[in-house]
């Protein structure tokens, strides 16, 4: 039984794609800021100040450094291999198959469970602008149950309907995807340069000090606090940048577009994060985040006073979680076409409608899955278990270049990570860094999710696979 059967590179790009080529640098950075910059600002930045301090912005930027040296990675891999697939493809060439099922099924869990975690949060700020307008839904049908103690609910109906409108969207085409996720980001990006521009005169420097009131890592009553571990949880705030090499097959040029693509949204969304966060923690003690862990940014406009501000900023929020849950269920359709192309998920999956060119079964059902999980699932707990699913990825992806710089180095890269072999150690090193700022409880619930990957694995996916007889 041979567990580790690579393709070749050849082989890979022999195939000829049936999905359209449109997307272009901007589109590709667009789509980057689409996934990045949304839950991060609009909900976790309550939660990362409440662990780390003033010191968050460090946390972002650790967080950021991480995501950018595995970046470096994955645009050096999508310059060899331009093909749907992402971190899953480049494991099938550096590790063999039974590898690449595994981060693919890790992928999988990584976008579906995010885009659910996140359409929550898109549900709290969606509830709020609806009352501000005095329209009220159902407490019962506003979160799962058991999301809020002493509250009646049942099921998070805006969450679960977001899901559906957004997987009719990607069903339909990549130009629409495009389309509508260029005109959210945009909206977002101005939301945020407006409320920037509004609240940085209000900056108090004392609320800064002290900056860092935790240390790097300590314990208090029991939890853990500092740095390390706000970066850990700000993390999920960078996951889905690598839904970029995703669309390989759907870019022009891809060799060179994808790396610019993923490194110029890192940039740009890093940029705004420190600065977001300097601000919020300057102007609102960082203790005070506590009452507004589902809408920090709300505790900054009621320190300065502009209410008027929080009817646009709650627009922002939404659109900017929209585009991250769009992005993240492109990224998830992506990887399990391609899985499924190979022959490692039913062929269902990998069906291309002929009118729309897409992957319209799999869209469906991942889409319906993910609106369901958003709608009954209390996700408070699981969403860790995206980080380290995304940070096990990021690890092999890295890993894997040294591997092919090893085994193939005369192979053609349309862009090469620089200061090989030193940048992809970084990179598995502050992987390595962010796991540790995980709970058991996570790594439990990883490892048993793995367990069921690899069931699946050798009771279908080995015998079907597109190598199994050569």
């Amino acid at each position: 039984m041979d567990l580790m059967r690579k393709k070749s590179i050849d082989e890979i790009l022999k195939h000829q794609s049936p999905l359209k080529r449109t997307l272009r640098t901007w589109d590709l950075v667009f789509l980057g800021i689409g996934a990045i910059i949304g839950t991060g600002i609009f909900v976790l930045t309550g939660k990362g100040a409440l662990t780390a301090g003033p010191g968050l912005s460090l946390s972002f930027l650790i967080a950021a450094i991480c995501c950018g040296f595995a970046g470096l990675c994955y645009a050096e891999f999508a310059s060899i291999a331009p093909v749907s697939g992402s971190a899953y493809t480049y494991a099938y060439i550096a590790f063999g198959e039974m590898i690449a099922f595994i981060i693919g099924w890790d992928l999988m869990l990584e976008y579906a469970l995010g885009a659910a975690t996140v359409s929550v949060g898109w549900s709290g700020y969606f509830n709020n602008l609806l009352q501000s307008i005095g329209i009220h839904i159902p407490t019962a049908l506003t979160a799962a149950a058991g999301t809020t103690p002493g509250v009646h609910t049942i099921f998070n109906l805006p969450a679960f309907c977001i899901v559906l409108i957004i997987t009719a969207i990607i069903s339909i085409g990549i130009n629409s995807t495009k389309h509508v996720n260029d005109t959210m980001v945009l909206i977002k990006l101005a939301v945020i340069i407006i409320f920037i521009v509004c609240t940085v005169w209000y900056i108090k420097p004392a609320n800064w000090h002290p900056f860092i009131p935790y240390g790097v890592y300590s314990f208090h009553h029991g939890q853990v606090f500092g740095i390390i571990p706000a970066a850990s949880i700000v993390f999920f705030s960078f996951i889905g940048f690598d839904a970029v090499s995703s669309s390989s097959e759907e870019t022009i040029n891809p060799s060179k577009t994808i790396p610019r693509g993923i490194l110029i949204s890192l940039i740009i969304s890093t940029i705004l994060y420190i600065i977001m966060t300097l601000i919020m923690t300057g102007v609102v003690k960082y203790t005070i985040f506590a009452k507004y862990l589902n809408a920090p940014i709300l505790a900054v406009l009621h320190q300065t006073g502009q209410g008027w501000l929080a009817a646009l900023v709650s627009v922002g929020a939404i659109l900017g979680m929209t585009t991250v849950i769009l992005v993240e269920l492109y990224g998830q359709t992506r990887i399990s076409y391609a899985m499924a192309r190979d022959g490692l998920l039913p062929k269902f999956f990998g069906d291309i409608n002929p009118k729309y060119q897409t992957p319209l079964k799999g869209t469906w059902f991942f889409g319906i899955v993910t609106a369901l999980a958003g709608g009954f699932i209390n996700l408070n707990i699981l969403s860790e278990l995206v980080n380290i699913g995304t940070l096990a990825a990021f690890v092999l992806v890295s890993a894997g270049i040294l591997v092919m710089r090893k085994k193939q180095p005369d192979l053609h890269r349309g862009f090469r990570v620089l200061g090989a072999p030193i940048t992809p150690l970084i990179a598995i090193a502050f992987c390595i860094v962010l796991i540790g700022g995980l709970s058991w409880e996570t790594w439990l619930r990883f490892i048993i999710w793995l367990a069921l990957g690899l069931a699946v694995y050798f009771g279908f996916s080995h015998r079907h696979s597109q190598l199994h007889d050569k």
